[in-house]
């Protein structure tokens, strides 16, 4: 935890903790929905005054609106965390939900995440203890946390919040392949492996000047991809994000740069400025595991949001 956040949790504004809606997709085959249940029945036993209650997704999106209306019912007067039974890209949506029901004056809201899914970056880097223990202390008066966001602006679209990380380049498109698929772990390595020998560079310009890029990644958190350490100093509530960008290089050298970034060697930017870039060409745009494209000539704009999530951790 920074020096940006109180130690004795945020407990003004919204109150205490007071119902806890716990968001699943009930077709998932990984153990969401198993993790679930199991978070209700164990907070159910060890704080029984607290509103538990499970809220199963019907299609894409839906977990947004689900977090959107769960926050704009317990209006003003807060006290509801939204917990996101999954990996990165469904508490993505869980996330923007609550800033959505915030920005225009619904309610004021928390998002948290029980990993659940195959890539658990954002909970892996942030989350110090079991969830249950921290939803616990935040309904025994505890209160709750604060984390940044990255803010993404493209030209013609609504902002959308990420919670760790953006990215064009390899990564969105490696991902992309990877979401395609069930995997094991012989079928990940494999699908990566394509992905980045049929990657072709992107263009973008930035400060007026054209880059050919391999890879612009974008990071609230200090490590991403289960295994690429960023920063050894960045923190999720600092006020800054991380920027690694690659410029086009020949296969090998790609290869040789990807090996220094799992290593923690790369060299990244920390900044509290916004970045701004226009796309030469279409190209997909990754947050936090949800893919979307980018048409060619869109302004886009990345920028933290100091605090602007609440959670517990």
């Amino acid at each position: 935890m920074s020096a940006g956040t109180s130690a004795g949790g945020d407990t003004g504004g919204a109150g205490r903790l007071r119902e806890v809606v716990v968001v699943l997709n009930p077709n998932s085959t990984g153990d969401g929905p198993a993790n679930a249940r199991g978070l209700a029945e164990e907070l159910a036993e060890r704080v029984p005054q607290l509103r538990v209650r499970l809220a199963e997704t019907q299609h894409a999106g839906h977990a947004e609106d689900i977090a959107h209306d769960a926050v704009a019912e317990a209006g003003d007067a807060g006290g509801v965390l939204v917990v996101s039974a999954s990996g990165d890209g469904g508490y993505h949506e869980v996330v923007n939900g609550v800033v959505r029901a915030q920005r225009t004056g619904r309610g004021v809201g928390a998002a948290a995440v029980l990993a659940s899914g195959n890539a658990n970056d954002h909970a892996t880097a942030t989350q110090e203890r079991p969830l249950a223990d921290a939803v616990v202390e935040a309904a025994e008066g505890g209160g709750f946390d604060r984390m940044d966001l990255l803010e993404v602006a493209a030209t013609g679209q609504e902002p959308r919040v990420a919670h760790s990380y953006v990215g064009v380049g390899i990564t969105p498109v490696a991902a992309a392949a990877l979401n395609e698929h069930d995997l094991d772990a012989a079928k990940e390595t494999y699908l990566v492996v394509r992905a980045f020998w049929r990657y072709r560079p992107l263009t973008v310009v930035h400060d007026g000047r054209e880059v050919r890029i391999d890879s612009l990644v974008f990071a609230n958190i200090d490590r991403m991809a289960k295994y690429a350490q960023l920063s050894s100093t960045s923190a999720p509530d600092d006020g800054r994000f991380e920027t690694l960008l690659i410029p086009h290089r020949s296969k090998l050298r790609l290869l040789a740069e990807f090996l220094r970034v799992l290593r923690g060697r790369f060299e990244v930017e920390s900044r509290e400025a916004p970045y701004t870039f226009t796309t030469r060409n279409p190209m997909p745009l990754q947050m936090d595991g949800e893919v979307v494209s980018v048409p060619g000539g869109t302004d886009v704009t990345v920028r933290c949001l100091p605090l602007a999530l609440r959670t517990v951790r």
